[in-house]
């Protein structure tokens, strides 16, 4: 039996799922198959926060109404937690326990059997605290399960036409801050604006990392060249400074998800 199947073979035992869903390419992957298999016995929860982006929270909404899934908006208050706000080691598995905790308070209210999450395979190489919640709380992860890779959900949501398939990495905004970086509202909103500035520019893989005056910019080694044209990077360098860094620098070793855990390594 091949992963496609396998995965809808769960989905079908679960008989309903709450999706916590984000909008990117693994959950909008994940929200296709169990509507496909489920049809109306699924519902999607997405999360607003201040440590995600507003415009993932809009696509997500779009989403849902093209493959016509029951959707709820919900909000999370991560940092109100001061063991989330203080970025610890674990920050991620305070998040999820707190997002996971809602999502399975609404399940048992709509007598929904099961919540599922989007980790898939890759996931499990990388270091994700938020893994642990998700036990803890018996949220499963059927891609991870079946064991799907990033790729292979690429590849089959461009056969599905699933218009995410290409669409870039999205992480929660915590994960640019150095582990033991307190991470405020003021912080995630200089992020966020920059991240937005230089997507307006035209680069598609970003990532700003923020190390007090310092911020250091990752982008795909493709995109690298752009810089030194047209007077874009002069554009960042003012950008970044307005912003209030004193320091704006580009990683060499480009785009790379996770590259914070470079330093547990």
């Amino acid at each position: 039996m091949n992963k496609l199947k396998k995965l809808k073979k769960i989905l079908n035992d679960m008989g309903s799922v709450l999706i916590a869903y984000s909008g990117g390419v693994d959950s909008t992957f994940l929200l296709k198959v169990a509507k496909d298999v489920l049809k109306d016995s699924v519902l999607a929860v997405t999360a607003r926060s201040t440590t995600y982006s507003e415009k993932e929270v809009d696509c997500a909404i779009q989403q849902c109404a093209i493959f016509g899934v029951k959707h709820i908006i919900i909000k999370t208050e991560e940092l109100e937690n001061p063991e989330f706000a203080s970025n610890p080691l674990n920050r991620c598995y305070h998040c999820k326990t707190e997002l996971f905790s809602k999502l399975k308070s609404i399940a048992d209210e709509k007598k929904i059997k099961y919540v599922a999450d989007a980790t898939n395979y890759d996931d499990v190489s990388d270091y994700r605290p938020g893994i642990l919640a998700a036990k803890e709380l018996g949220v499963k992860s059927p891609l991870k399960d079946v064991g799907f890779t990033k790729k292979e959900i690429r590849e089959l949501s461009k056969n599905m036409n699933i218009s995410t398939w290409d669409k870039p990495s999205m992480a929660c905004f915590a994960s640019r801050f150095p582990y033991g970086t307190r991470i405020t509202k003021e912080f995630l909103t200089k992020i966020s604006e920059g991240e937005d500035f230089l997507r307006n520019l035209g680069f598609r893989e970003i990532r700003v990392r923020h190390y007090g005056d310092t911020v250091r910019i990752e982008l795909g080694f493709k995109e690298m060249t752009e810089l030194f044209k047209n007077g874009i990077s002069e554009k960042i360098v003012d950008k970044f400074k307005k912003l209030g860094y004193v320091y704006v620098t580009l990683d060499l070793q480009g785009y790379r998800s996770g590259s914070m855990n470079e330093v547990l390594k």
